[in-house]
């Protein structure tokens, strides 16, 4: 199971964690930073449009059910865990309920790799479970701050102004746009843009891991802020999380590869959307907790371990009928 770790991607976010704690001069400049993820986005959106059009709709419409629901329960319970277990205040509690609700791109991307490495079949459409989780996740947990805050909600931050720069926020527009685009072109489209968005999407995402390799060695030396109940939830959670998602992927009628992804999903935790979403509405919240969480312990989890460990459940779900 964990021979598949040693990939181009998992090895260069590894060597970019190691850079960052050996205190090496390398980065990103920020605009090859933008150019990487713009990338991704686009040819996750496009690729996912294009085999959306050759689904039926009684093939999308309970997967895409499941993960409605998913993204709307997480950010519930993970918000009364660190109410109730991890005594967060409010507002951090709720902006950890967003970023754990919500999903990460990069970490579908390297779940869709892994199985195309292991040559395990992946529904073509996962990508649009992945554009339909990322947004509702954030308003729930926005909400519940508006809902169970003592403080008033602050000028210009308000939920209806919230959901419109999400939506229209970088990952939203290219994921939902190249979406559209990708189911109305269909086949005939992505034979044009295919030699661009297919084959070099592996070395791309090699380097975008790199970078956030970079990114969360840097942070690593925060883990003591978040304490550890924030280090037991970011590993323990995204795993109860993965199974939760699995089991759904498995009752919607999704491939033992598909059910992994949506598990993967479920146990990811937003690192772009979220954090710009929580800055504007949750200023009280401390990003030592909520990128700590999602970028310094998810990720790197899900990245190392998780995926494959994911595979595994899933393995034993599907060979054992529940």
């Amino acid at each position: 199971m964990f021979a598949s770790l040693l990939t181009p991607m998992v090895l260069a976010f590894l060597l970019g964690i190691m850079a960052a704690r050996l205190k090496s001069d390398l980065k990103f400049p920020e605009s090859l930073y933008t150019s990487l993820t713009i990338y991704l986005m686009v040819a996750i959106g496009m690729k996912g449009g294009y085999k959306l059009s050759l689904a039926h709709f009684d093939e999308v419409i309970w997967p895409a059910l499941a993960a409605l629901a998913l993204c709307i329960a997480i950010p519930l319970w993970t918000y009364l865990i660190m109410r109730k277990l991890g005594r967060f205040d409010v507002p951090n509690a709720a902006a950890l309920a967003a970023h754990y609700g919500s999903v990460s791109a990069v970490t579908f991307s390297a779940a869709v790799v892994f199985h195309d490495t292991l040559n395990i079949p992946v529904e073509g459409f996962m990508p649009s479970m992945l554009a339909l989780m990322e947004v509702p996740a954030i308003l729930v947990g926005i909400s519940l701050a508006r809902i169970n805050a003592r403080f008033p909600a602050h000028e210009g931050a308000s939920l209806k102004e919230i959901a419109r720069e999400l939506l229209a926020g970088k990952s939203s527009i290219l994921l939902f746009g190249f979406l559209i685009i990708g189911f109305a072109c269909g086949a005939s489209g992505w034979e044009l843009v295919s030699p661009l968005f297919d084959a070099p999407f592996k070395g791309v995402l090699t380097l975008f891991l790199l970078e956030a390799g970079l990114v969360a060695g840097r942070r690593l030396g925060e883990l003591k802020r978040g304490g550890a109940f924030l280090i037991a939830f970011g590993i323990v959670m995204p795993v109860v999380h993965a199974v939760l998602g699995i089991y759904l992927g498995y009752w919607a009628g999704l491939s033992e590869g598909g059910a992994t992804v949506l598990g993967v999903l479920a146990s990811s935790a937003s690192y772009i959307a979220a954090p710009a979403a929580c800055r504007v509405a949750l200023p009280e919240a401390s990003p030592s907790y909520y990128l700590t969480g999602a970028l310094a312990i998810t990720f790197p989890f899900n990245i190392m371990a998780g995926i494959p460990l994911y595979h595994y459940l899933a393995d034993l779900i599907y060979h054992v009928p529940v």
